[in-house]
C-alpha cells in the first residue's frame, strides 16, 4: 500500500455513530491514529438539536429482543447486535464519564442536564483524550481502493488522504444519487424515502388548534396494516406526536409509494368503541338536558378540540343537550371513533430527520458491520438502511453500531 503519511484509520462524518466508533477504536487501541472527517462546520450537530436541544441519547427499554422490535428496518440484524451493545451499555458508557441519564414518563432517556452541550462535551472530551483528530469543512468526493490494501481518499479542493481502514458514518441522504460515491465501490444501495414526518391536512380543518394535543388516540392508515397508539398532537398543517411518526417509520415505503396521498382513520377516545361512545353521550343527554353541547367535562379534549367535533357534526355548539337527536349523536359519535381525514404532504420531523434505505444490511457483516465487498471498508448509522421509531431509538443504533464497528478495528 502506498504511504504517505497514512491515517491509519479514517471515519467520514462526525455524528453519532461515527464519533461513537471513532472515539471507541482509539480507546481499544492507543496505537491506532484514528481521524474524523466532517464535510460541515462542526460535528455532532444532530445531535445538538435532538430532543428539542435536550438530546434524546437513548431508550429505557435494556431488552434486546424488546428494543429491536423499535426498527422498521434492521430489526432482525440489530437483535443480535444488542446482545453485545445495548441501551444499558449507553446508560453505562456515559455514566462512566460523569455523564448521568434520565428516564421520563415515555421511556425517553435524556442527560439530568437537559442539555446536549452535555452529551457533545463528554464526546469531545473523549475524542481528545485519546488523541482523535477532527478535520470539518472536509468532504470526500471519491474513495478508491488501493491494489495492496487500504484506501486513497479524494477531498474536495484539498490534498488525497491514504487510511488502512475507513469507516463511512455520513448519515442517510434523501436522494439515490448522492449515493453514486458508494456505489462506485460495488455496493447496491435500497433507495432513501423518508422517515418521521407529520401527516398534512389536505384541508386545514384544524389549523387554528395546533398545539392542542390529545394524549390517547389510535391512528390507522386505512388500506393498509399499519395503526399505532399514543399522543396525537395538531400543527399548523396537520397531525404530529409519537403515533403519527412512529406510524410514518413503519409505513415510509408505502407512503412514498402512495406519493402521500391517503386516508387516516382515527379513534379519539382509544380504547372505547362507537356503541360505548354513542351510551355515553345519550347519559349526557339525560343527565345534563339543560347544558349546551360545547360545555363538557366527561371526555377528554381541550373546550376548543370538543367544539370542533361538534361542528364537524354539524352540531351546533350552543344547542342544548336535550335537543340532541339520536342521529346528531350518531355522527358525533362517528367524529370521536371513527373520524377519516385525507392526508396529501408531509413534513419533516423538525431538524430529527430520519431516511429509510442506503446499504443493505446483507452486504456487511452483522457482528463489525465491515462490508463484506471490500476489506477494511465499514458502515455504521443511518448510511445503512437501518432506521428507528421516534423515542431515542435512531440514536441508539448509532451507538451499538459504532461499538461493534470499533471493538472490530480496535482489536484487529
Amino acid at each position: 500500500m502506498e504511504k504517505n503519511d497514512p491515517e491509519n484509520v479514517v471515519v467520514i462524518g462526525g455524528g453519532a455513530a461515527g464519533f461513537f466508533t471513532a472515539v471507541n477504536a482509539a480507546r481499544f487501541n492507543p496505537d491506532l491514529n484514528v481521524t474524523i472527517l466532517e464535510k460541515s462546520r462542526e460535528v455532532l450537530s444532530k445531535v445538538r438539536v435532538s430532543g428539542g436541544g435536550r438530546c434524546n441519547v437513548t431508550h429505557h427499554c435494556f431488552d434486546p429482543e424488546l428494543l429491536s422490535k423499535a426498527y422498521p428496518r434492521g430489526e432482525n440484524e440489530l437483535r443480535w447486535s444488542f446482545e453485545q451493545f445495548q441501551a444499558k451499555d449507553t446508560v453505562e458508557w456515559f455514566n462512566q464519564r460523569g455523564v448521568d441519564l434520565k428516564t421520563e414518563e415515555d421511556g425517553r432517556m435524556f442527560p439530568v442536564t437537559d442539555s446536549s452541550d452535555t452529551i457533545i462535551n463528554c464526546l469531545m472530551k473523549e475524542a481528545d483524550g485519546h488523541h482523535v483528530h477532527i478535520r470539518t469543512k472536509t468532504k470526500v468526493d471519491a474513495i478508491e481502493p488501493l491494489d495492496d490494501g487500504g484506501f486513497r481518499l479524494h477531498i474536495h479542493k484539498s490534498k488525497p488522504i491514504t487510511c488502512d481502514r475507513l469507516v463511512v458514518a455520513t448519515g442517510g441522504y434523501n436522494r439515490d444519487n448522492a449515493y453514486s460515491w458508494l456505489k462506485d465501490l460495488g455496493h447496491s444501495i435500497n433507495t432513501p424515502v423518508p422517515s418521521l414526518f407529520t401527516f398534512n391536512f389536505r384541508e386545514k380543518i384544524f389549523a387554528d388548534l395546533a398545539g392542542i394535543s390529545v394524549e390517547h388516540a389510535e391512528v390507522s392508515i386505512t388500506g393498509t396494516r399499519y395503526s399505532e397508539v399514543g399522543p396525537v398532537l395538531f400543527t399548523h398543517w396537520g397531525l404530529s406526536g409519537p403515533a403519527v411518526l412512529k406510524l410514518s417509520a413503519w409505513a415510509a415505503r408505502e407512503l412514498h409509494d402512495k406519493e402521500y396521498r391517503y386516508d387516516v382513520k382515527i379513534n379519539w377516545l382509544y380504547p372505547m368503541k362507537d356503541q360505548e361512545v354513542r351510551e355515553k353521550l345519550r347519559d349526557m343527554r339525560d343527565m345534563q338536558p339543560r347544558k349546551q353541547i360545547k360545555n363538557q367535562t366527561e371526555f377528554p379534549f381541550s373546550n376548543r378540540l370538543w367544539v370542533r367535533f361538534a361542528e364537524m357534526a354539524s352540531i351546533p355548539p350552543e344547542k342544548r343537550w336535550a335537543d340532541m337527536s339520536n342521529k346528531e349523536i350518531h355522527e358525533l359519535t362517528e367524529q370521536l371513533v371513527h373520524a377519516t381525514y385525507n392526508i396529501q404532504g408531509k413534513t419533516t420531523y423538525k431538524e430529527e430527520f430520519v431516511t429509510c434505505g442506503g446499504i443493505p444490511l446483507n452486504e456487511v457483516d452483522p457482528d463489525t458491520l465491515e462490508s463484506k465487498l471490500v476489506p477494511g471498508l465499514y458502515f455504521v448509522g443511518e448510511v445503512l438502511n437501518i432506521d428507528g421509531i421516534t423515542g431515542g431509538f435512531n440514536f441508539q443504533a448509532a451507538w451499538t453500531n459504532g461499538w461493534l464497528a470499533a471493538q472490530s478495528i480496535g482489536n484487529g
